[in-house]
């Protein structure tokens, strides 16, 4: 407690008495400066930017937009869906650091609890759960492209769009909407808007330096009209580069978005966007409990940076933990109006991925094992020492997925009828080759390259995995969106059926060949909305959702030092399946914006995710724990700009109980009742925004409850509390360059030491008697370790 006392006055202190000593301009009388008229609305759209503005606010003209005059800095917005939705708005976005990633900019909202491995937001060692819901179970969504890896069904949005261009994230906590192309969203849905392009040619350019030698450079360039043709776009590039903030490693990622629109007559457009992204991360390590304890975020909790002469003593060398990624993602969604009363949408989409998550293991090349086969003869390892030798192990993915998503709206008078279909293919490759290491630890090819495997005498490659799935995804949904009482009462009701069917082939010798799931869900769905005045509303609903168990679950895989099998494939997956209730109310104001909502789920075959260790390497995958209820409040409210403050609070209470003993060693153990893992029972977040427009800074602060890590609830992580601070200050234009602006980022200002999150939770840390009198025995979860303390230096303009 004295921590989080500690951590309120520092940041209290940057915001209140700081910023009162800046001089601040009158802003009324400049010209790039533009206040409402009389009219209660007006539209603006200068830049690409949709802004609407109301009363008398404020709007500064910056290389983002426009910006001053959203309610609580940007973190919450008007809202009509008659289910709990939270937003974030480029307001917000712009003050943070430019490497944050989707996930580190929604940990402020109400329900988001946030994992992280480094302070910037560069590493894919992250997750976040909703409401208690682990991110396998929500869904990822790029403007009507999906986005969840088709493995494990996480979100991994390091890898998607830059924060320069993005407009805006909304997180509806509860549910996704009918039309969502998801299938594992019974945690909600996450939903990511580029920016539009500019009316007019320009550009905006980025220049970055900060902590651990972090360095990044960004460039985006605006066409404007191409010609008479009505298109317009943009493109833009990003490199990231800089030093693991413990322990050794470096990062480089190169990153491309881009964004083509066409509109025409009446309410017809189509977009061409999309994204291409090459990344090499090296991995941090995610110790024990006690390893904590001893080592903190010491160099016992990371690896190895020395190369040691017994080579066989290098097995936790740094550049044997070096994650490679590379995608491309593209998706062209259009709507075009039929008639007056008929509209036609569709979202077509392509996906290509492909990376690398390895690991240092030994081999002996005198009695390996292929599978549930011995290999005859010996296998020559580069460097091997009295028959063993020093390998890096792979785990490489590779990718296919496409889809399309055509949807039918006709109107009537009280109606809105909608009628839909989701496909989506995808053809998923995972193999854990073994791949030699040179003199100097470096191995030979870290993407994979399959002459530089180790291969047997038949020239097959060695492999501990090596499958194949095809998943198919055939959705209908129809729905009924309802008006009545002179547009003050809404009701939603819909309906969609989702026949889910993945087919897996094992190429390891073993009993198992084929394998696959079949999966078909009904999922109903209800809400109301009504807005008894201009400024309140209340709203309700009841949803159903489903989960899928990864890909891994399915597949057996084998030691290759001795044929022993490390994960058994399960038969008859069943999914996840959720009913969930919402009750809230929303007040849109004049002065400040707030909303209150209270929930209930109740779950069968709750799926949780965690990291399995195979062989050496960390692979997702997911437990069944039985049934399970949850029920909570979520609560936000933000003022609008008010003296050029703008202060925004958000919190969470939640309640979890498990409803199922777990099936385990033959018995169950007793964890009937207990809290589930990763549901931190509340969270806590404030901010504070101040902008007149040349000066500006923003603070926030996070506090998160105690988690527990077992399913037994006899270990867990404390509760904690960080912070960040952004300053900067935005110049008049000046030459070709407008209104260029330099901002300073503090984030984890307090350097505060502690574990984000529950990297792969267990049944039970320790030894535990089952209802049957099994002795089961405990096993330690793994936790990522918080980044630490990190500055950045950011100076933009547009052009």
């Amino acid at each position: 407690m004295t921590l989080k006392v500690s951590l309120l006055v520092r940041v209290s202190f940057v915001i209140t008495f700081l910023l009162p000593c800046i001089e601040e301009k009158s802003w009324a009388q400049d010209s790039d400066v533009s206040t409402s008229s009389s009219e209660p609305q007006v539209k603006d759209q200068t830049d690409g930017e949709h802004i609407t503005v109301t009363g008398k606010t404020p709007r500064y003209k910056t290389a983002y937009g426009y910006t001053g005059d959203q309610a609580g800095g940007g973190l919450i917005k008007p809202e009509t869906a008659d289910k709990s939705v939270s937003n974030i708005s480029q307001n917000y976005i712009q003050m943070q650091a430019p490497t944050s990633n989707a996930f580190n900019l929604l940990s402020m909202l109400p329900g988001a609890n946030v994992s992280t491995s480094d302070p910037y937001g560069i590493s894919p060692q992250n997750d976040i759960t909703i409401r208690g819901m682990t991110g396998d179970s929500i869904g990822y969504v790029m403007e009507g492209m999906p986005l969840n890896d088709v493995s494990d069904g996480l979100g991994y949005l390091s890898q998607f769009i830059d924060s320069e261009n993005i407009e805006n994230i909304s997180l509806a906590q509860g549910a996704p909407d009918l039309d969502s192309p998801v299938y594992n969203a019974a945690g909600g849905v996450v939903n990511l808007k580029l920016r539009d392009p500019a009316d007019k040619f320009g550009g905006m350019m980025d220049l970055s330096y900060g902590s651990h030698h972090t360095g990044r450079a960004f460039m985006r360039i605006d066409t404007g009209e191409i010609g008479k043709t009505g298109i317009k776009g943009f493109i833009s590039y990003s490199y990231t580069g800089g030093n693991n903030w413990r322990g050794p490693g470096y990062d480089h990622r190169n990153h491309v978005d881009f964004k083509f629109t066409k509109e025409w007559g009446n309410d017809n457009h189509v977009t061409f966007f999309g994204d291409w992204n090459r990344t090499l991360t090296s991995s941090y390590y995610t110790p024990t409990k006690s390893e904590w304890i001893s080592e903190g975020a010491g160099n016992g909790n990371n690896y190895s940076g020395t190369w040691y002469k017994d080579r066989l003593e290098n097995t936790n060398y740094w550049k044997l933990f070096q994650q490679t990624f590379q995608q491309v993602y593209v998706a062209a969604p259009g709507q075009f109006t039929l008639n007056d009363k008929l509209q036609f949408k569709v979202t077509p989409y392509f996906q290509y991925g492909y990376g690398n998550s390895p690991y240092g293991t030994v081999l002996n090349e005198n009695s390996l094992w292929q599978g549930n086969q011995p290999v005859d003869g010996k296998v020559t390892i580069p460097g091997a020492v009295d028959g063993s030798g020093l390998v890096m192990g792979g785990w490489y993915q590779r990718t296919y997925r496409s889809g399309f998503t055509p949807t039918l709206t006709y109107n009537l008078k009280h109606h809105q009828l909608l009628l839909g279909y989701w496909y989506d293919y995808s053809d998923d490759v995972i193999t854990q080759p073994f791949t030699a290491v040179l003199s100097n630890g470096k191995p030979w090819d870290l993407w994979g390259g399959s002459k530089n495997n180790i291969h047997l005498s038949n020239g097959q490659q060695l492999a501990a995995e090596n499958d194949h799935t095809i998943t198919q995804v055939n959705a209908i949904f129809l729905g009924d969106h309802m008006n009545f009482m002179d547009n003050k009462l809404f009701i939603d009701a819909g309906f969609k059926q989702v026949f889910f069917n993945r087919s897996g082939w094992n190429q390891i010798p073993g009993p198992q060949y084929r394998t696959g799931n079949n999966v078909s869900k009904p999922l109903p769905r209800i809400g109301m909305r009504y807005q008894f005045t201009k400024e309140h509303q209340i709203f309700a609903s009841v949803n159903t959702n489903f989960a899928v168990p990864h890909r891994s679950a399915l597949f057996d895989t084998y030691d290759p030092n001795s044929g022993e099998i490390v994960n058994s494939g399960a038969k008859n997956l069943k999914t996840e399946y959720s009913i969930e209730e919402e009750l809230g109310y929303r007040y849109n104001g004049p002065r400040f914006l707030g909303s209150i909502t209270f929930f209930n789920y109740n779950y069968t075959n709750r799926m949780i995710s965690t990291i399995l260790h195979q062989n050496g390497a960390w692979v997702g995958s997911s437990i069944n724990a039985g049934g399970q209820t949850s029920r909570g409040v979520d609560a936000e409210i933000g003022l609008k700009p008010w003296h050029h403050f703008s202060p925004y609070v958000s919190g969470e209470y939640l309640y979890t109980r498990m409803d199922n003993d777990l099936r385990t060693y033959g018995d169950l153990l007793p964890t009937k009742g207990k809290q589930a893992v990763r549901s931190p029972p509340w969270q806590f977040a404030v901010g504070l925004t101040y902008d007149n427009g040349h000066f500006f800074a923003n603070g926030n602060v996070k506090m998160v409850g105690k988690q527990y890590a077992t399913f037994m609830n006899d270990e867990s992580i404390g509760s904690f509390a960080t912070g960040n601070v952004a300053i900067g200050y935005r110049f008049d234009s000046y030459g070709f360059m407008q209104h260029p602006q330099i901002r300073m980022n503090f984030i984890n200002i307090t350097d505060q030491k502690y574990l984000s999150g529950v990297s792969s939770p267990t049944g039970n840390a320790r030894t535990t008697t089952g209802k049957y009198g099994t002795s089961i025995p405990g096993s330690s979860p793994n936790y990522y370790i918080g980044g630490g303390f990190a500055t950045m230096l950011t100076m933009t303009t547009a052009f």
